[in-house]
């Protein structure tokens, strides 16, 4: 990665081409991984009244910092800015309903893709189930990309979750940052991937509520969140 020039900017602006350059570099990764074929999917994190969005239409490797799109929490992009991603709608109910999060990676990736589109949620055959922050991934109803009706779906579906498949479309996760949002993304796809192969064998074996809830309290600890 290039060496950001920074010499000679404001902190604020500096701030700011730090933060585009890392949705850049998040986009670039979810392409890189496969997460999202082509010009599909989008990256956002919060910054300033609102937040910093991929652009539609271009393709991850030829994105700069400078096209990075910038909406504000009322939807309003600054003239001279890039088109944003047409599903900021999404991103902004996003962050509306969880301020407790602050990064938010939407992907096309194949297997979670295979399952919003057959109409399943990813119930917990296995424990990991719970990195979304629940007893399971939920599949939130289908509306038109771009819209007002997706962005409440999505809305709700994360309201208590850091993950949602979306029907006909694909997935959203949420972080507190852009790394772990991406990491949360690439996770589910692991457990998509899994899971259909578990379906292929036959119906699978859930894990109770009761033995999730034990889960998802010891992940309140889990590796470095908590120090002794």
């Amino acid at each position: 990665m290039a060496q950001l020039k920074t010499a000679g900017m404001t902190q604020t602006a500096r701030q700011e081409l730090d933060a585009r350059e890392a949705v850049r570099v998040t986009a670039r990764a979810m392409s890189d991984q496969k997460l999202s074929p082509g010009r599909s999917g989008n990256v956002s994190m919060r910054f300033a009244n609102g937040m910093l969005i991929t652009p539609t239409g271009m393709a991850y490797d030829q994105i700069e910092p400078a096209d990075i799109a910038f909406v504000d929490a009322d939807g309003h992009v600054p003239s001279g800015s890039r088109k944003p991603s047409s599903e900021w709608h999404f991103h902004l109910a996003a962050y509306a309903a969880r301020p407790d999060r602050h990064a938010l990676v939407h992907t096309h990736s194949l297997h979670a893709t295979v399952l919003a589109c057959a109409h399943r949620s990813i119930p917990a055959f296995h424990y990991m189930v719970a990195a979304a922050g629940g007893i399971d991934i939920p599949l939130v109803p289908y509306a038109t990309f771009g819209t007002d009706a997706l962005a409440a779906n999505v809305a709700k579906g994360l309201a208590d979750r850091d993950a949602c498949l979306m029907a006909h479309h694909g997935l959203v996760a949420l972080g507190h940052d852009l790394p772990s949002a991406l990491e949360l993304a690439t996770e589910i796809e692991i457990l998509a991937e899994q899971y259909l192969k578990v379906l292929a064998i036959g119906e699978p074996h859930i894990l109770p509520d009761a033995e999730m809830a034990i889960v998802l309290e010891k992940f309140k600890s889990y590796g470095q969140r908590a120090q002794a």
